[in-house]
């Protein structure tokens, strides 16, 4: 029997597994990863009665990997979207909570005046932000980091008081070394078309085209009603009953001069198998790992992916116990503000069905690129870090009625200046190996979509090298 390993149980691996087995019934799958259980960070565990999701709580619809996913495996009924009642965020400025510029799309204002008259920067620094629109574009098109292209169009405090908390909290990562042609590549498009960020968002606004990346537009993020780890648990029903193996790790990965691959499996499942195709869904240092000993430029290729750390703090607590009004969704914390935080989302004002509706559910992200000591603390440390943090910002005289922790280590890639380049060389060397294919977050983009459609890629490239072809993905959402 024709047979494809796919190394990790995460949502790319187990995306790749679902479209090999959709596809492809007669194919043997065979999936590893050395977890107890699927599904990778994404967690839904319910705590007292919480829903709480240790990880990735929404995903985004503007691409339709996700949805239509969903849909697939007959969940499309447990879709929700943000409630319509606070769909907007605040940033900790100079102690007290402010509400995010209404129009603000991470690093440039689309509507003038709320910008004009928000109390997050000062005079001086809204006049240096207005300015952008003199500050000449610049001439090479070369890879340039968060912080350099903002504090070179909007100047420092916009960055230190709007842009970097924003962006911790999309990547936890540290702007100074961030791609922004990796991340955000539309920005930069923005100033060589245009000549101006501003210009170019008014104009968009003027045209009516809808902005399709960037900031905390709620109406543009989904999830499900049960949780995000029903995905997972949905995709894993999906495949043979033989096909996962928990607790097994794949320890060694070489081809073969028949063009099939030998894997060694260590764990629940132990010894040598050969395989005709392998689809690596694990972090780019584990991926490194494995190649290196064939393609050593591979894995140097693979490891030059940074990751960083964060935990994610659960704290339920009665809402009486808020001395703040609950009207966002949650706040992020600049680096300047010099707190213990990354950020706090308010689950339960965000989504239905996460706490009572007497109790608030917040999730508190500590740690990332910019704070990793944190990430030494003991577990109640930083549960107790949480706790003081809120209850000075948000005014919490009370103990929570539930806590609980999730730390991710090495989970979170850092898209470095130059990460362009080592995806093009990764694509390249990869392109050499028969039936070898990458998928995950390390390499081709963050968030679940984007982790679902490399899991999908990599097994149309592989099913096409097999002779089985994988149908085009629809566009419709």
């Amino acid at each position: 029997m024709t047979s494809v390993a796919v190394i990790g149980g995460g949502i790319s691996g187990l995306s790749a597994a679902y479209y090999l087995h959709r596809n492809c019934p007669s194919l043997g799958i065979k999936l590893f990863d050395p977890a107890r259980r699927v599904g990778g960070v994404i967690e839904t565990t319910m705590q007292d009665g919480f829903l709480v999701e240790h990880a990735a709580d929404n995903f985004i619809t503007t691409t339709p990997d996700a949805v239509q996913l969903v849909e697939e495996l007959g969940l499309a009924d447990e879709l929700i979207r943000p409630r319509n009642s606070g769909r907007q965020a605040c940033v900790l400025s100079r102690g007290r909570l402010r509400p995010i510029p209404p129009g603000f799309i991470v690093m440039a204002p689309s509507q003038i005046w709320p910008f004009l008259t928000s109390r997050i920067l000062s005079c001086w620094g809204k006049l240096r932000a207005a300015s952008e629109v003199f500050i000449p574009k610049r001439r090479s098109t070369a890879d340039e980091s968060m912080e350099s292209f903002v504090c070179r169009r909007f100047g420092q405090e916009m960055f230190d008081r709007l842009v970097q908390p924003l962006i911790g909290g999309i990547y936890t990562a540290d702007p100074k070394l961030l791609s922004l042609a990796a991340t955000m590549p539309r920005f930069p498009q923005m100033e060589q078309t245009h000549g101006s960020l501003i210009r170019a968002m008014l104009k968009q606004k003027k045209t009516g085209v809808t902005e399709s990346s960037g900031g905390a537009r709620y109406s543009q993020f989904m999830t499900l009603r049960g949780g995000m780890t029903k995905i997972v648990g949905e995709l894993a029903r999906n495949l043979p009953a033989d096909a996962i193996h928990l607790q097994s790790s794949v320890r060694a990965l070489k081809p073969l001069d028949n063009g099939r691959w030998s894997i060694r499996v260590a764990g629940r499942t132990d010894g040598w198998m050969d395989v005709d195709g392998v689809v690596m869904a694990t972090p780019a240092h584990g991926a490194s790992n494995l190649v290196r000993s064939f393609d050593r430029r591979l894995a140097d290729e693979l490891s030059s992916v940074n990751y960083a750390s964060c935990a994610v703090v659960s704290l339920g607590y009665r809402r009486e116990q808020i001395g703040v009004p609950l009207d966002s969704f949650g706040f992020v914390v600049p680096l300047v503000e010099k707190r213990l935080i990354l950020s706090c989302s308010y689950s339960s004002v965000k989504y239905e069905g996460r706490a009572n509706d007497d109790h608030l559910l917040v999730r508190v992200f500590i740690g990332g690129a910019c704070q990793s000591t944190l990430m030494h603390l003991p577990e109640d440390q930083l549960i107790e870090l949480a706790e003081w943090e809120l209850g000075d910002l948000m005014k919490i005289k009370c103990a929570p009625v539930m806590r609980t922790i999730k730390r991710h280590l090495r989970t979170m890639p850092q898209y470095h200046v130059g990460h362009l380049d080592h995806v093009a060389e990764i694509d390249r060397r990869t392109e050499q190996w028969r039936c070898l294919r990458m998928a995950g977050s390390g390499i081709h983009g963050v968030g679940v979509p984007s982790c679902i459609k490399s899991g999908r890629e990599a097994a149309s490239k592989i099913l096409n090298e097999l002779n089985c072809r994988l149908p085009a993905l629809s566009q419709a959402t």
